[in-house]
């Protein structure tokens, strides 16, 4: 069965970037004075930040849903008879729901993985899919490979302040009161949390709140074989402070940084850094 792999732009990956890999993509839609832009593709990253510096008030939303269908429409034309997916997760966004639907209209057939988290682990898995199936591997076991990725997978928040997410609806109840407080919440988003934003500790600094994520990680042996992301929303400075930190505690594994994708930047506020950390597949 020809597959299509789909993702969108929670990877942080333009539509033309993903196609070199032979990897069809949605842009997110980021939305301010009443009008929606395609992620990435209309405004960057490095646009969106500066918009938020103007004190520009900025929502998300999953990709129009017009997009999803005609790149389905245009797959079916291409002769491909199945959708792979893993977009954003579902406890951040509707878009897995939206592409089922989307492909369920076009007559397409559809899996996905939800990834419980967005960015590099998304980038990384669907991927990984695309590998898997090149390799001769089914379907079932692409997801199992997949789910085994998400057990590892862990993304720790640390914001300045918790206002822009509390307005975008994305926390706990739980942490959402943390917001009245004056501390600096370590928030998680993953597999136990099911994609939501929750609280997993509190302490009065920021860089308390990134030894306090290094000691979690060591709780849950973050080891040579993991990929360590530090994600900073237009904060360089501190994040090469919390990546020197991290390299110092797990010297072995894959370190990168980079910017905090747009549609989680926009709903942490500027000055988060974001750690996210996931056990890659032996090949």
């Amino acid at each position: 069965m020809k597959t299509a792999f789909v993702t969108d732009s929670g990877t942080g990956k333009t539509v033309e970037e993903l196609a070199k890999e032979g990897i069809f993509s949605v842009p997110l839609q980021v939305s301010y004075d009443n009008t929606n832009y395609q992620d990435l593709e209309e405004l960057s990253i490095d646009r969106i930040y500066e918009l938020m510096r103007d004190g520009v008030m900025l929502s998300t939303s999953l990709p129009s849903l017009g997009k999803i269908e005609a790149l389905f429409e245009h797959l079916k034309n291409d002769g491909y008879e199945q959708i792979f997916a893993v977009p954003i997760c579902s406890g951040l966004s509707g878009t897995i729901n939206a592409m089922e639907m989307c492909a369920r209209t076009v007559g397409l057939a559809f899996a996905y993985v939800d990834c419980h988290v967005t960015a590099v682990v998304q980038e990384y898995m669907i991927k990984t899919a695309k590998r898997l199936h090149e390799e001769g591997k089914t379907i079932q076991e692409i997801k199992d490979v997949l789910s085994r990725i998400v057990e590892t997978t862990d993304t720790l928040l640390l914001p300045n302040d918790l206002q822009h997410l509390k307005r975008g609806g994305r926390l706990t109840p739980l942490a959402a009161t943390l917001g009245l407080l004056k501390i600096k919440p370590i928030l998680k988003i993953n597999k136990e949390t099911n994609g939501k934003i929750d609280v997993v500790d509190k302490v009065r600094t920021m860089h308390k709140a990134m030894d306090m994520a290094i000691e979690i990680m060591r709780n849950e042996h973050v080891d040579d074989s993991y990929m360590i992301t530090v994600a900073h929303a237009d904060d360089a400075v501190e994040a090469e402070y919390y990546m020197n930190k991290i390299k110092a505690a797990f010297p072995n594994a894959k370190h990168q940084i980079i910017k905090l994708v747009s549609v989680v930047g926009v709903h942490t506020g500027r000055g988060c850094q974001a750690v996210q950390y996931f056990k890659m597949i032996q090949e």
